[in-house]
């Protein structure tokens, strides 16, 4: 038997949920009671066909009383086993991935459960803060590595500042921030790790993307992105 056959499924959304509804011993029509969300499209979800856009898993998460971090990770086999020693291959095909006008999210390593720092490779489009949108705190520290193109940064309490491939700044995530293409930069590409001593900072994370797509598994056109993950970001930012 091939090495490929012995890897684990990919985590999917479709299947995080239809873990979490085993865990719990219910059906999808008691799912569905409880979560205000159609088995029809709940029975989609688990076979793959279909995700959920933010405000569904916001209600998902409200309706089950779970953080949002939650959807996103395989349960743990040994849940009071120590933290140690863990590792996860942050593979683009593996990765949780949002969509935007502006920007795309990238986060890896999805399947870690609580996690105090977050991965995320993110293709940034934005060309100004207008269009990014209001300026984005959140627990934490964060930092930011270009990959490719130019990046404009702006915080809080700083004057704005260019960043070329190579170079990369560290700041805190409570002060207002965000990352713009610079200007002749139609797109740019960056590595962002956040880190937190609050357990549910990938929760916090996903609800600065507001009403966006969700997407477990990277599109058929992943392969030009896996030789460098080119970020894009919008109105609403998180892990970068």
């Amino acid at each position: 038997m091939s090495n490929k056959s012995k890897q684990p499924a990919k985590p999917t959304l479709g299947r995080l949920l239809r873990s979490l509804r085993n865990r719990n011993d219910w059906t999808l029509k008691e799912m569905s009671k409880r979560t205000g969300i159609p088995l029809s499209t709940l029975a989609k979800v688990e076979h793959d066909r279909l995700t959920l856009t933010y405000d569904k898993l916001l209600q998902l998460s409200e309706r089950l009383k779970i953080r949002m971090s939650d959807l996103f990770a395989e349960p743990a086999e040994e849940p009071n086993q120590s933290v140690t020693a863990r590792r996860s291959i942050g593979r683009l095909d593996r990765a949780i991935r949002v969509n935007t006008p502006n920007y795309d999210y990238y986060y890896l390593c999805a399947e870690l459960r609580r996690k105090r720092m977050i991965p995320v490779l993110t293709r940034i489009r934005a060309k100004s803060v207008g269009e990014f949108g209001e300026l984005v705190h959140h627990s934490g520290e964060e930092y930011i590595f270009v990959l490719e193109g130019r990046v404009e940064i702006h915080t809080e309490f700083y004057d704005p500042i260019v960043l070329e491939k190579g170079e990369s700044i560290y700041i805190d995530s409570n002060m207002g921030h965000a990352y713009v293409a610079a200007e002749g930069c139609d797109e740019a590409s960056v590595l962002g790790v956040c880190s937190s001593a609050d357990e549910g900072l990938m929760e916090s994370l996903m609800e600065l993307h507001g009403d966006e797509d969700v997407r477990p598994e990277m599109p058929a056109d992943t392969g030009r992105l896996s030789q460098v993950a080119k970020p894009k970001h919008r109105g609403k930012k998180s892990a970068a």
